[in-house]
């Protein structure tokens, strides 16, 4: 399959009929052609031919831009520069939604595309109703900054950007032959996979790409030899933060949503802010998608089919404990398995909630004994993270290998890396394996992040730092220095101005703290003022409830599993540097109470590994100077922090 609808040389298209081109564009698309549609294609050609007469080189129409989900409506190579051109048919002013737009699609191109890696990228919008002199077009070619360009002035535009630029004329056919090595957030993948694309349409196509499809087809095969052999299953896929372990399970979901079919599967999972922002976005998706083919479709419709591909753990447990029979799906996959609850806490919630006392089973447990009751076969997917459990009662992924105990009929699929510290299996695994009921796969470990494109070693820079293994920190931040930026400072101001200059096009950005960052009200962070995930992560830069005001603030809470691509962080005293290890404090009334349990001393430290492994390009850390006036934020709280941070080689922010 070829990415756009339409390509030739600039002689041939000034020779070729408009309706010869109509029809190959007809032809290439998926829907019916709609008049306005037609009227589009007929003006931006009547523009294209008019403006490129005479020049040597390629124009190709309707490029696909595979992370975004669209198409660029045309691309110009000629001389050693590419052209996207967007155009706003009837538009006489430059609306800055649409300068993001094309700005994307630089961008996109820029980072994901192979062949243009190197090249002159040179965004243009043109507003097809705009006077002559009303864009902007002054600036080097260089820098994947918008020109706004009235319909007449492109030639112009296009000239004095080759005059500017160095380099060969570009073969346009190596152009698009080149490889294209998406690295989608998890909001476009899954938009991408309910709009009908597998994981290879919209992963990289390096080592990490590759080895999440490779994690994708094992899973599949588990699934599909359990079904054949009529046997229980089930299988653990572990990865490094922003590996892509969630994608592995929309993947397999995605695959499967037949109801009738034998392999029908439910992806399942507890994060609410992850299963809220996920239905939105691909509902309001869906409703773009029906607009731009013509189609009228309401979103409370596209909600309710995308409910059946997303779905909360939370519902479906309490389902199956209202229906005793097996439940219609026979492949149930569980995000963030390691957050499932202990006995104690889903005993708790049962006696409190659900008027169910006496309650005897840990969440994995019942949810295990749920897809046990299927008479043939069954199996269930765990997408593991390491050091991700946040919240009281999460028993890590040793719950799970508890629970297997009470049902010896079913196998266990692990990767290697599962019996690492950072899991903490338990010792129950030991006792598995030695029963012979466990296989060992090296693909069910995802071994790069996909998150984060610009440098893999993020994570790594994170965990040695939180186990003060500075040496290895220090190493890991210089790999990533060049492509990863990441800054220190003391100023939450100086913060927001830097985070806001890196970001461009539609970029997201925001800022991050702890649940537990009780004393940063006086920097107007009120951490229990509500957020609305929705908002935050979905809505534009004109809605004050976006992420992009950098007003309201998300927690690790609403941050797990998704991400941004510039972050925020602001670091308080309820995680403390000190020679003698981290220290933990919870604010309580008027004072800051030292934390002993061990429990909660993991779930503040992975707190801040969550948060810290959050952005896809870069991110500034805060730590406040205190205030030796108020006891509650005492500049020693906070001094050793930053220092340690500092002596890592994290750069100050000037």
């Amino acid at each position: 399959m070829r990415r756009y609808y339409f390509a030739s040389s600039i002689a041939n298209l000034q020779n070729t009929a408009d309706h010869a081109i109509l029809g190959e564009l007809t032809g290439s698309g998926e829907f019916a052609l709609l008049p306005t549609q037609r009227d589009a294609w007929l003006h931006q050609l009547a523009i294209v031919r008019n403006q490129l007469r005479g020049l040597d080189g390629h124009v190709i129409l309707e490029y696909a831009i595979p992370r975004m989900g669209s198409r660029v409506d045309a691309i110009v190579i000629t001389g050693p520069c590419v052209f996207i051109i967007e155009f706003k048919a009837g538009a006489t002013t430059f609306d800055t939604a649409a300068i993001d737009q094309v700005h994307d699609y630089a961008l996109d191109l820029h980072y994901f595309h192979e062949p243009s890696h190197n090249l002159v990228l040179v965004p243009i919008l043109i507003a097809t109703s705009a006077k002559p002199g009303s864009g902007r077009l002054t600036r080097r070619p260089d820098r994947l900054e918008p020109l706004l360009v009235p319909p007449s002035e492109l030639r112009e535009v296009i000239a004095g950007a080759i005059s500017l630029s160095d380099g060969p004329v570009i073969n346009a056919d190596d152009w698009l032959n080149g490889r294209y090595s998406p690295t989608p957030t998890i909001v476009e993948a899954a938009a991408a996979l309910f709009r009908g694309h597998s994981v290879e349409d919209i992963s990289r196509s390096d080592a990490a790409g590759e080895s999440l499809k490779t994690t994708s087809d094992t899973v599949a095969r588990i699934i599909e030899g359990s079904r054949d052999r009529s046997q229980k299953s089930i299988c653990f896929v572990t990865g490094v933060p922003g590996a892509g372990k969630t994608l592995v399970g929309l993947n397999i979901a995605n695959s499967h949503t037949d109801q009738n079919s034998d392999l029908y599967s439910v992806f399942l999972s507890g994060n609410g802010p992850l299963v809220n922002v996920l239905r939105e976005a691909l509902a309001r998706d869906a409703v773009r998608q029906a607009a731009d083919n013509g189609e009228k479709l309401k979103k409370g419709e596209a909600r309710s089919r995308v409910k059946q591909f997303i779905q909360n753990v939370h519902h479906f447990r309490d389902d199956c404990l209202l229906d005793p029979r097996p439940p219609i799906e026979h492949v149930a996959l569980f995000d963030e398995a390691q957050r499932a609850w202990n006995l104690t806490q889903t005993a708790a919630f049962m006696s409190r909630k659900r008027n169910l006392q006496n309650f005897s089973q840990s969440e994995p447990e019942f949810l295990i004994s749920c897809l046990d009751r299927h008479g043939d076969w069954a199996t269930i997917v765990c997408l593991v993270g390491g050091g991700q459990e946040i919240n009281t009662g999460e028993g890590g992924i040793q719950e799970w290998f508890e629970a297997l105990r009470s049902f010896d009929t079913w196998h266990v699929y692990i990767s290697p890396q599962l019996e690492e510290p950072e899991f903490d299996p338990g010792a129950t695994l030991t006792d598995l394996e030695t029963e012979g009921r466990v296989t060992i796969d090296e693909s069910l470990h995802l071994f790069a992040s996909m998150r984060s494109f610009r440098a893999e070693n993020v994570s790594h820079l994170v965990r040695s730092l939180l186990e003060f293994e500075e040496d290895e920190a220090s190493k890991a931040l210089q790999a990533c220095r060049e492509s990863f930026p990441i800054v220190l400072t003391r100023d939450l101001k100086k913060a927001k101005q830097w985070i806001r200059s890196q970001a461009r096009g539609s970029e997201r950005y925001g800022v991050l703290v702890s649940s537990a960052a009780e004393r940063l009200r006086p920097h107007a962070i009120h951490v229990r003022a509500p957020v609305d995930p929705i908002h935050w992560f979905l809505d534009g830069k004109d809605d004050v409830r976006s992420s992009y005001y950098l007003e309201d603030v998300a927690t690790e809470f609403h941050i797990q599993g998704l991400e941004l691509d510039w972050t925020c962080v602001v670091w308080d005293a309820d995680f403390r540097f000190s020679d003698s290890g981290w220290q933990n404090y919870d604010f309580v009334g008027t004072r800051w109470n030292r934390i002993r349990s061990e429990d909660r001393m993991r779930y503040q430290k992975n707190a801040y590994r969550v948060l810290l492994t959050r952005a896809r390009q870069g991110m500034v850390v805060v730590v406040p100077e205190g205030d030796s006036s108020d006891a509650t934020r005492a500049p020693a709280f906070y001094d050793p922090t930053f220092e340690y941070l500092a002596s890592i080689g994290i750069p100050i922010l000037a």
